[in-house]
């Protein structure tokens, strides 16, 4: 969970993904959509991807991709990030976060 915490610091928006999931292709565009620029990790090309994921699944995210953190903070899967989409308090939260500014 050390090194999770390390790859989200200092980070607005992180999102901990993989090539062949739709979700995260789904979860990265609705994020860029809004002019952010996440930090993306594909667990399935980078080192220790698998150590990764296990950390994340250790956390709690089942699935465990895709996963997101907004501003350090665990956001969750595709359902926690619709959800806040829907409630619209997802853009709010990128621009506290510093992700994106309107």
């Amino acid at each position: 969970m050390e090194m999770v915490t390390r790859m989200v610091a200092d980070r607005p928006v992180v999102i901990f993904s993989r090539t062949t999931c739709c979700m995260s292709h789904t979860i990265k565009t609705l994020i860029s959509g809004f002019g952010g620029n996440p930090t993306v990790y594909e667990l399935d090309e980078v080192p220790y991807g698998g150590q990764i994921e296990r950390a994340l699944q250790q956390m709690g995210c089942k699935p465990s991709v895709p996963v997101v953190f907004i501003g350090r903070q665990l956001i969750g899967g595709p359902n926690q990030v619709m959800s806040l989409q829907v409630k619209n308090q997802l853009v709010p939260l990128l621009i506290r976060a510093g992700a994106i500014w309107l």
